[in-house]
């Protein structure tokens, strides 16, 4: 099963696949580009020329949102929103309070699994859900032209929102079904110094658990620093040194999680979808018998869920495009390897805590330990590698790379895959294969990034 993946979205120039993302006082994130994308917004959800328009504005710990915000605020104020900052909240938290307290929009400021240096800003449309690709190449084409604002009379206001951490964590609470506790498992939760550090370790203690904290103690730039599910060493050496039975790891904006078991091996998101469409589909819960994944799982989660009489449903990477086809085609399942859980049963977008709470949910159901629950199937081996490469290159369009890609495709055809890919939050170009024979696995890829490597200087 080979093939190769050039990327979704790449025509629009400011908008990835979660958003608008870069450093942080460089273009595009800067105060100026985002006043202007706030003013385009807002100008976009008041098109109807109502009044009460209102839009929540969520942040995770970077140093640069509060820049950001204030920018983000003038810009929607300006076009007559009326916005309601909530603080430092997971981005499933703005889903969620976009939805629940009627606004027209929600803003989420984050570069999610990225250092503090880097920030972002995604929208949610009045559904929760975030918007799609023709909403944001309508408000990405309105900054090329003057954005009218509102009068004077119509300017908007500004207010915190001092309960909307509280919210989210009794929202999170209801998805643990009745009468379920976890009293008796002590779980090493690590926040990533991110937007989850309070919210997290405080359900987790009033569900019964017993809490280490780990990556609590955000400053501005240690978001993501050695920490959370990208990094999640940290984690496993205080599941080992305390004792406990499982370690969840989030990243700065607690979209994502990565599980681990009581010896700190990890479990990624491949193997909590197989769990949860395991145990759904037993339970007559799973819609439509599939999961929805993309194209980075591993065929041995494939091969898992056809051994169950399920389907995979495969997309274009990026959560956004996963939530796409969950709800286009009634599926309540899906996520990503990196960690984004989707459960739209509960949740608008992918939901670290509440991803991680439904592990804890199998474990104090069962009784069983982390180490089972997390090792689902057996993966096919899989390697994966990004090549940066400078500005303004374009180092999967030269004739070189793709004969190399070419003839790699060749060579595992029948055995395996391979997907090239170029990142849409960061000039990378991701490099990866799947093949049963490990020898050729590593031959495949290490002569693709050779020859991205050279075209990418």
């Amino acid at each position: 099963m080979a093939g190769s993946e050039w990327g979704i979205g790449m025509t629009r120039k400011l908008f990835g696949t979660d958003g608008v993302r870069g450093q942080a006082n460089s273009y595009p994130m800067t105060a100026e580009m985002a006043l202007r994308l706030g003013a385009a917004a807002g100008r976009y959800f008041r098109r109807d020329g109502g009044s009460a328009h209102r839009v929540v504005i969520g942040k995770d710990t970077r140093l640069s949102g509060y820049m950001l915000e204030n920018a983000l605020t003038a810009g929607l104020t300006s076009t007559g929103m009326n916005v309601l900052l909530l603080g430092p909240v997971p981005t499933p938290a703005v889903g969620f309070l976009t939805r629940s307290m009627r606004a027209d929009l929600g803003v989420m400021i984050s570069a999610s699994h990225n250092p503090h240096q880097d920030n972002g800003i995604k929208f949610f449309g009045p559904d929760g859900f975030k918007l799609s690709d023709e909403a944001e190449a309508e408000i990405e084409a309105s900054l090329e032209g003057e954005i009218l604002p509102a009068k004077p009379e119509s300017i908007g206001r500004a207010k915190r929102i001092e309960d909307a951490k509280g919210r989210y964590q009794e929202f999170v609470k209801t998805t643990v079904p009745a009468g379920v506790r976890l009293d008796g498992l002590k779980v090493v939760i690590d926040c990533a110094n991110g937007a989850a550090y309070k919210a997290a370790p405080e359900v987790l203690w009033e569900l019964g658990a017993e809490v280490v904290p780990v990556g609590v103690s955000p400053n501005g730039t240690n978001i993501n620093d050695r920490c959370g599910s990208t990094h999640t060493q940290t984690a496993a050496e205080a599941v080992v040194a305390h004792g406990a039975d499982v370690g969840i790891c989030l990243d700065g904006d607690a979209d994502r999680v990565m599980i681990l078991d009581s010896q700190g091996k990890v479990a990624d998101g491949d193997q909590i979808m197989a769990l949860m469409a395991t145990r759904w589909a037993e339970d007559g819960r799973l819609r439509g018998g599939a999961l929805v994944a993309t194209v980075m799982s591993n065929l041995g989660l494939e091969r898992h869920l056809q051994g169950r009489g399920l389907r995979l449903e495969r997309t274009a990477v990026g959560d956004r495009y996963v939530v796409e086809r969950m709800r286009e085609k009634g599926f309540n399942l899906g996520g990503e390897q990196s960690g984004h859980i989707v459960m739209t049963d509960y949740a608008t977008t992918g939901d670290g805590l509440v991803a991680g709470l439904q592990f804890l949910v199998e474990m104090a159901r069962t009784g069983e330990s982390a180490a089972t629950l997390a090792r689902q199937f057996e993966t096919v081996p899989q390697m994966l590698k990004n090549v940066r490469y400078a500005q303004g290159k374009q180092p999967l369009l030269e004739a070189e790379v793709q004969a190399v890609i070419a003839a790699m495709e060749a060579r595992v055809a029948g055995r395996g895959r391979i997907l090239i890919r170029k990142s849409g939050t960061e000039p990378l170009v991701r490099v990866m294969a799947e093949c049963e024979d490990s020898g050729l696995l590593s031959e495949v890829v290490e002569t693709i990034v050779s020859a991205v490597e050279k075209a990418a200087r």
